[in-house]
């Protein structure tokens, strides 16, 4: 299984991998310093890993902000010299939490701990109850926005509509405010309702209930009224104003 460390004190780092590959189980891929660091390489890799021990304070801020950039699906074992974030490690995939100076037998301990989850998993995966008819795909419900050191989640059923501007993504609600979104438009797309969200152009995805109207506008386009003012003026590219219209009447569905 590969493990990738999220760790800024070299020493800390080495003494870790060196811990972990005593397992034979185990083989430390890669050990990185940052967050900026991290969020390219999941990029990159984020099938290719198994498991993550990540500290929590790095040389560019708290290793929560990577979930910013990034959705990371993989679990977490955080090891650190703080003990007062165990529940954003939690909410996190945090499936350990072990506390600077470590141990070497908690190391083992949370890889024992990480074993026995993916064994339980694994006895899960071939219940026959699983091979009954997939659900319909679940979609975001919510977002997390970041104003200062504060986390603001917005409920994707308040959001009017999503716009890049000056190269920024940037989240309307109905109720008028303006968020910035650490996450590019081609992923809020993909997690939002096609039925409820509409992407006419390359700038700006937006929600059914905030259209008001659409108005002819030149050379084919469509100019839509929304019920919330943008930066920036709503218009449906040529190409997509047929299917555009045969979203708003049949839902896309």
């Amino acid at each position: 299984m590969n493990v990738l460390i999220v760790e800024d004190e070299k020493h800390t780092a080495q003494l870790l991998k060196e811990i972990i590959e005593q397992d034979d189980d185990f083989l430390v891929t890669a050990t990185l310093e940052s967050i900026a660091e991290t969020v390219a390489f999941l990029t990159k890799h984020h099938n290719k890993i198994d498991l993550i021990f990540l500290d929590i304070q790095l040389a560019d801020g708290h290793s929560f902000a990577i979930s910013q950039y990034i959705d990371v699906a993989i679990p977490v074992i955080f090891c650190t010299a703080f003990d007062d974030y165990t529940l954003a490690a939690i909410q996190n995939n945090g499936i350990n939490y072990i506390l600077k100076p470590f141990r070497e037998e908690e190391i083992h301990a949370a890889l024992m701990r990480y074993k026995s989850l993916v064994a339980s998993f694994s006895q899960k995966a071939i219940n026959p109850a699983l091979f009954a008819p997939a659900r319909e795909k679940g979609y975001q419900e919510s977002f997390l926005t970041q104003h200062r050191e504060k986390s603001i989640v917005i409920y994707t059923k308040d959001i009017a509509a999503i716009t890049i501007e000056y190269e920024l993504v940037q989240l309307y609600t109905f109720s008028g405010e303006r968020h910035p979104l650490l996450k590019n438009l081609e992923y809020i797309e993909s997690v939002c309702n096609p039925h409820q969200f509409y992407r006419i152009n390359r700038q700006m995805l937006i929600n059914r209930n905030a259209i008001r109207s659409i108005e002819p506008y030149f050379n084919r386009k469509v100019v839509v009224k929304l019920v919330v003012p943008l930066a920036e003026t709503p218009i449906v590219s040529r190409l997509k104003v047929t299917a555009f219209k045969a979203w708003l009447e049949t839902g896309g569905l």
